[in-house]
């Protein structure tokens, strides 16, 4: 630092140093107000011996700090009550607090949408302007030539190359990245599409989202677009059964069933993949073997009351070899393993069940490009195989390079149905603007 030579044994000792990192996953406390949480492990204090936390300084320095970054939070809103984006403004003001030289965001994007991100983004470029150092970590390549000035390339650990960012490319770049060329980014194939598998009919969750209906076949990729708050995670969790539904109809192979919990939707051979796979896709004190066998507990019970473990390392060792999940062994815990790794696993348990619908809420979310390539393989294998995957995402390239059809979702609506000869982002972003309305 400073030309100076330094081993940091804590994240404190980094903190005082002036180095500060904004995490992918952020740090923050729900239960807390923006004050506290502005203060977490530090908070001024008074009194003989520091006793006392001096709350009436933390919410006049906490005030200051906000107004000085154009801030105007209510100091006594809960955490849990903000948005991603407000609550990374958060994060940027915390560490700015710290009088942080050197500011380390991790995958700062992967939760928000396009407007979030151009706030951040104009909030890296005033930091720069104090002459404060960003680094930038991020696998989005118009993220990381938008704001870059040097790049550098990691793989497997390694530092591949470092050159100023106007001798880049996003094709050399990613070539760098996964150590080959990607010559096709999307490899999905043309698959014969069978009969509808799911079907979904005038389905209300509430008030606002309702009059739902869309289908898909055996063998098709379905993607689900529209902007933020347009009712597309809700959607495919009341379906999923991990939200009540009001009313409707919904239907496995031309039989109709229902679905008031994940249990019933297992059992009829729908799946989902979460949107945020680390509150609700994983656990991560667990290992592979044992998130890969949790739904599948039943299979591997002789008897349906002992499992027999010899049966069940056996078929997760296999699976997760299949996946190409990489580990040193399926006893490694998963906080352990990259955000490909951990989305693999998921992909893992419920492939292991054979299902007939399989429902991937942002399934690419903060991974990088390698990982991104190997999940639409496996997306691909799964409609060979037969089975209706759903997808929802906010990448329109990637629905556009992977998916058959494309219902657009608005204001909690189905607003629009594109066949593939009808799919583009112009088409796409019409309906989710409102600009059109397609039948």
């Amino acid at each position: 630092m400073d030309g100076e030579k330094k081993v940091f044994h804590s994240p404190s000792e980094s903190e005082d140093c002036g180095i500060a990192m904004i995490y992918q996953e952020l740090q923050y406390v729900p239960d807390l107000t923006v004050a506290e949480n502005l203060f977490v492990g530090r908070h001024p204090v008074r009194g003989r011996g520091g006793l006392f936390v001096d709350w009436k300084k933390m919410r006049e320095t906490a005030r200051e700090r906000l107004e000085e970054e154009g801030l105007s939070y209510d100091l006594d809103t809960k955490v849990a009550q903000l948005s991603v984006s407000d609550i990374q403004m958060l994060e940027i003001v915390k560490v700015i607090s710290l009088n942080a030289r050197v500011i380390i965001m991790d995958e700062p994007t992967s939760s928000l949408s396009s407007d979030e991100s151009e706030r951040l983004f104009r909030k890296i470029d005033e930091l720069r302007n104090r002459g404060v150092s960003v680094i930038y970590i991020s696998h989005r390549m118009e993220e990381v030539f938008r704001l870059s000035d040097y790049i550098t390339v990691i793989r497997d650990g390694e530092v591949i190359d470092t050159r100023p960012a106007s001798q880049f490319d996003q094709a050399s770049v990613i070539r760098m990245m996964v150590g080959r060329d990607m010559s096709q980014t999307y490899p999905k194939e043309t698959i014969p599409i069978g009969d509808v598998c799911l079907s979904v009919k005038d389905l209300a969750l509430n008030d606002k989202i309702k009059e739902i209906s869309f289908y898909s076949r055996k063998g098709e990729i379905v993607g689900i677009s529209g902007m933020v708050g347009a009712g597309r995670t809700e959607v495919s969790r009341a379906v999923s059964g991990l939200d009540p539904y009001q009313s409707g109809q919904i239907c496995i192979d031309g039989r109709e069933v229902k679905v008031r919990s994940v249990r019933d939707a297992i059992r009829n051979g729908i799946v989902t993949v979460t949107e945020d796979r680390r509150r609700s896709g994983f656990i991560g004190l667990r290992s592979i073997l044992q998130n890969i066998a949790l739904p599948n507990l039943d299979s591997f019970a002789a008897g349906k009351i002992f499992v027999n473990r010899k049966k069940e390392r056996e078929q997760c060792t296999e699976i997760a070899k299949s996946l190409n999940v990489k580990a040193p062994t399926v006893d490694t815990l998963m906080y352990a393993l990259s955000g490909g790794n951990q989305q693999k696993v998921i992909l893992a348990k419920w492939m292991l069940r054979g299902p007939k619908v399989f429902i991937m809420d942002e399934p690419t979310r903060g991974i990088d490009v390698g990982a991104k390539y190997e999940i639409y393989k496996l997306i691909t294998g799964m409609i060979k195989s037969g089975m209706s995957v759903i997808m929802i995402s906010s990448e329109l390239p990637e629905l556009l390079g992977m998916c058959d059809r494309i219902y657009v979702m608005r204001g909690g609506r189905i607003v629009g149905e594109l066949q593939k000869d009808q799919i583009s982002s112009e088409a796409v972003m019409a309906l989710a603007a409102g600009g059109q309305n397609h039948e």
